[in-house]
């Protein structure tokens, strides 16, 4: 069984990938190709997040597990919106 606290500590994680993938998402639609490292990484740490709660879910409780999968579906908009950028 998942504790509450790693459950909040990868919300957080997620909450934070998905900052950090706002501002280069600002960045990049901004500049064109110039930051194309940090717009791969931000990608890459959005897909960490996603497969680090996913692993988590299935240890979780139903409620958990709810929370859980709605940061997912956040976090796959949030890649969706990067990967559609035409930058």
């Amino acid at each position: 069984m998942a504790t509450r606290q790693s459950v909040e500590e990868h919300i957080q994680q997620c909450e934070d990938a998905i900052r950090n993938a706002h501002e280069e998402y600002i960045k990049a639609s901004k500049q064109e190709h110039y930051e194309d490292a940090s717009f791969d990484m931000s990608l890459q740490q959005l897909e960490q997040a996603y497969n680090d709660i996913s692993k988590l879910a299935l240890s979780c409780n139903g409620q958990q597990r709810e929370q859980l999968h709605r940061m997912r579906l956040q976090l796959q908009q949030v890649q969706s919106n990067m990967i559609l950028l035409d930058h």
